[in-house]
Formats: C-alpha cells, sequence, structure tokens
C-alpha cells in the first residue's frame, strides 16, 4: 500500500504543514538565512531522520523478537546533502555485551531497514503540475 503525503503552505511563509497518511502532522521551515524562521527541521533534514528512526526500530523489533535487550541504543547519521553523490555516515551504538554473532546479525539487520533500503535502491519520479482555482481569503470565509 502506497503512503501518502500532503504539504500545506501556512501564511506566507517558508513554513508547511505535513500531513503523512491523514494521520500524522509535522511542520516544516527553512533557517533564518534561506528565509524561515527556523521553527521545524528543513525538508531534508527529514531524510537523515527517517534513516536514523528506521534503522533503530528496525534493530529494537529484530532484537525484541529474539529476546535480546538494546537498552541505550541509539543511532547518529550525518547527511552530506550538498556533495555528490550525496553520502550518508552512519554509526550505531549498541550495548557492548553482545556476542560477535549478536553484532554480525545485527549489521545485516541495520542495513534491511526500509528506508535504508529505499535509499540504496534509488527512486522513480513522476512529476506533474495540476492548475486548481485560487482561493482568496474572503471567499473561504
Amino acid at each position: 500500500m502506497p503512503l501518502h503525503a500532503r504539504a500545506r503552505r501556512l501564511g506566507r511563509s517558508l513554513r508547511h504543514e505535513v500531513t503523512i497518511d491523514g494521520r500524522h502532522r509535522l511542520v516544516t521551515d527553512e533557517p533564518i538565512q534561506l528565509g524561515g524562521d527556523g521553527s521545524g527541521p528543513a525538508p531534508h533534514e527529514l531524510v537523515p531522520a527517517a534513516l536514523a528512526s528506521c534503522i533503530a526500530t528496525t534493530l529494537v523489533m529484530y532484537a525484541e523478537r529474539k529476546g535480546w535487550d538494546l537498552q541505550g541504543i541509539e543511532v547518529d547519521v550525518t547527511y552530506e546533502h550538498t556533495e555528490s553523490p550525496r553520502r550518508f555516515d552512519v554509526e550505531v551504538r549498541l550495548p557492548d555485551d553482545l556476542s560477535d554473532e549478536q553484532w554480525e546479525r545485527l549489521q545485516r539487520v541495520a542495513a534491511a531497514c526500509p528506508v535504508h533500503r529505499a535509499l540504496e535502491d534509488g527512486f522513480e519520479f513522476e512529476q506533474r503540475l495540476v492548475s486548481v482555482p485560487r482561493v482568496r481569503v474572503a471567499d473561504a470565509a
């Protein structure tokens, strides 16, 4: 089942409310030096956030099924978004009392998280612009 996100501009700012599958909302913005007010993450900042949380979640779900304790897990993702090709540096911090077998398995599981796989495999884009009637503030009242 495909996922759907919609971004809607908030006022005359660079802030946008993003609705994900009609259930979750977040606000994006741009930093002050780019004309925003810095009140939320810039859209490209969500990419490393998605990867970090996906890796952590995937590892915890796997470990819980195995009965392994990953309390204290942390995943840092540094995203070099100005380089070509773009680059991710991922560091996963795990408890030091895991066996070599657990470390090896968790390494494979981390690389198999859905966001990691999507970024690694690449994307196809179909994009179109659609004309819609302008809504004026007086008309909306």
